[in-house]
C-alpha cells in the first residue's frame, strides 16, 4: 500500500512539474521573446520579420496576439520594438531619454511610449508619441522628442511617470519597397539617456 502511494505521490510531483516547466517556458516565449525567431536589431530596434505573414511560426501569432499588436502584412505596416537605449540598458519611465532621427521612409510612422504592461501612461498634456503629423523637424530633417517624468524644454515631450519598464515601439505604415524588402536598412532612431534618471 505505501508502495503504490508513492509511485501515485511521485506521478503527481513529476506531473505537476512538468506541467509548471511547460507553462512557464510557454509564457517566457510569448512575453519575453516577442520578436520571435526571425527577427533582426537595428540599433535598440527589434522586429519580427514574420508578423502579420502568414508564415508565422505558432510562438509569434501567440506573442502578438498576447502583447495586443494588431500585425498586419509587410508591405501595410511594419513594427519595431525598443525596450533597450543606445548603450545597451533597460529602458525605465523614470529616466529620461531623447529620441530623435530622420523620419523612416513610410506613407505614416509614429513612436509611442507604452509601460511594461503594455498600456500607455497616464499622460497628463495627451502626448502618448510623436509622429509623421506631429513632429517638427529641424534644419537637417530630423525629428526629436523626449521621454520621462519631467518635461525638457523646446521638444516635443512624451511623459513616462512612475517607475517601471518602458517599451517605445515604432510603427510604419505602407513603408517603401526597398525596406520592405530589407528591413534592416533603417535608419534607426537614437535613444540616449540624458542626465540621472530620477530618483
Amino acid at each position: 500500500m505505501k508502495s503504490r502511494l508513492r509511485r501515485v505521490t511521485e506521478f503527481l510531483v513529476w506531473s505537476f512539474a512538468a506541467l509548471v516547466l511547460g507553462i512557464g517556458s510557454a509564457w517566457w516565449a510569448v512575453k519575453k521573446m516577442p520578436s520571435g525567431g526571425d527577427s533582426i536589431q537595428v540599433g535598440a530596434w527589434k522586429a519580427n520579420t514574420r508578423a502579420g505573414s502568414t508564415d508565422a511560426d505558432m510562438y509569434t501569432r501567440a506573442g502578438i496576439a498576447v502583447n495586443a499588436l494588431l500585425a498586419l502584412g509587410r508591405s501595410e505596416t511594419m513594427y519595431f520594438v525598443a525596450t533597450t537605449d543606445d548603450a545597451g540598458k533597460p529602458l525605465r519611465s523614470r529616466c529620461t531619454y531623447r529620441v530623435s532621427g530622420a523620419p523612416p521612409k513610410a506613407r505614416w510612422w509614429s513612436i509611442t511610449a507604452y509601460a511594461d504592461d503594455m498600456f500607455l501612461f497616464d499622460a497628463p498634456n495627451r502626448h502618448y508619441s510623436l509622429n509623421g503629423t506631429s513632429a517638427q523637424l529641424d534644419e537637417k530633417g530630423d525629428f526629436a522628442f523626449t521621454t520621462g517624468a519631467r518635461e525638457t524644454a523646446g521638444l516635443h515631450w512624451v511623459p513616462t511617470p512612475g517607475d517601471r519598464g518602458l517599451v517605445m515601439t515604432l510603427r510604419l505604415y505602407n513603408p517603401e519597397p526597398s525596406l520592405q524588402t530589407a528591413p534592416s536598412s533603417l535608419q534607426a532612431p537614437s535613444i540616449v539617456a540624458i542626465g540621472e534618471c530620477q530618483p
